[in-house]
């Protein structure tokens, strides 16, 4: 080599980390709505923490830091839902789902902040889709965005279709999402016969994406939520993606896959079910391979490049980046200079 080699290029990756970011904000999955009834609670992971899921008598889901405030006890282990309060099994000290202290039983003289503030951290929760959807930001600030209608997963007749998945990568979850703009792998790691020509637009949390001039047509809703429709045949088939970030560097991809309820034995409902079948890489007949057999193997290996080497046809990469980086709500400056 001469004299005038970039050495900065050659030794990058010894300083790269493998997931730099915080978790980002916005609505995420929980878990179905049906796992969990009236009064019921249980100990969850996401978010890079622990938290306890319940649901109050009338119906009412939570989501609260383990810890109560009072002298630390854990209230997923021997705590207990009561009406609408989470209570503590210390000494009964009783939190709603908005983490504001409602009773305790034998105190006369309660901290001043008691009556001031929420002083249990809990996240704002809805249910959507037949799913519990938990707002996450590191600084709880309240949701400033809503979830979108999403008429194939919300109209009551019209749409049909039970599959689902669930897929765990070691990765951080805007890699994941990275691979939306990322055209250029198609080729050459799934073995689709061509790059697609790619469009992105950008407004505030949502992103609109085009891949193949209209073949696909997907809508980002923040980190948490992406919906893609497949248009091919005649017909169109949905993708509702709903990625977890568990921790800083694994993430739970979560798939619902609906198309329009066709008559059985139509064309249409074969063409469906064969777009679905195409989505996760398994249609009888082709030669490309599922984001499992082959994503995984990528990602749970690979290293951030925050200052990538890029040429014409890998995608609008660094304007998906730029976008992304809203979400880190709270981030400091150097930790944004990674990213």
């Amino acid at each position: 080599m001469g004299d005038n080699i970039n050495l900065k290029i050659l030794l990058e990756s010894q300083g790269l980390e493998r997931c730099p970011f915080p978790i980002p904000t916005g609505w995420y999955f929980v878990d179905y709505s049906d796992t969990l009834k009236p009064t019921e609670m249980r100990n969850i992971t996401l978010f890079g923490q622990e938290w306890v899921l319940f649901r109050t008598e009338s119906g009412k889901p939570g989501m609260s830091d383990p810890y109560c405030p009072h002298l630390g006890a854990h209230m997923g282990h021997g705590g207990k839902v009561c009406g609408e309060h989470l209570r503590c099994p210390f000494h009964h000290w009783e939190y709603d789902t908005s983490g504001w202290c409602k009773n305790i039983p034998y105190g006369k003289v309660t901290p001043p902040i008691v009556k001031k503030q929420a002083i249990l951290r809990t996240l704002p929760m809805v249910e959507k889709y037949g799913m519990m959807w938990a707002w996450y930001h590191p600084l709880c600030a309240e949701p400033t965005f809503e979830l979108p209608y999403i008429p194939e997963i919300e109209d009551a007749t019209g749409y049909t279709g039970s599959r689902r998945g669930s897929w765990t990568a070691d990765t951080c979850i805007q890699e994941i999402a990275e691979n939306g703009v990322d055209v250029a792998h198609l080729k050459f790691l799934h073995g689709a016969p061509g790059i697609p020509p790619v469009s992105a637009t950008y407004e505030g949390p949502i992103m609109k994406l085009d891949i193949g001039q209209g073949y696909i047509v997907g809508t980002a809703y923040g980190p948490g939520l992406n919906v893609m429709r497949f248009n091919q045949h005649g017909i169109t088939a949905t993708m509702i993606s709903y990625t977890q970030p568990i921790t800083a560097e694994k993430s739970t991809m979560n798939m619902s896959f609906r198309h329009v309820d066709y008559a059985e034995g139509t064309p249409e409902l074969h063409a469906s079910k064969k777009v679905i079948d195409h989505m996760i890489g398994a249609a009888e007949g082709e030669e490309s391979a599922g984001f499992e057999s082959v994503d995984f193997i990528v990602w749970n290996n690979k290293k951030y490049r925050p200052n990538p080497l890029l040429c014409d046809g890998d995608g609008p990469v660094l304007q998906f980046r730029k976008w992304f980086k809203q979400f880190y709500s709270g981030a400091d400056a150097e930790t944004l200079a990674k990213i």
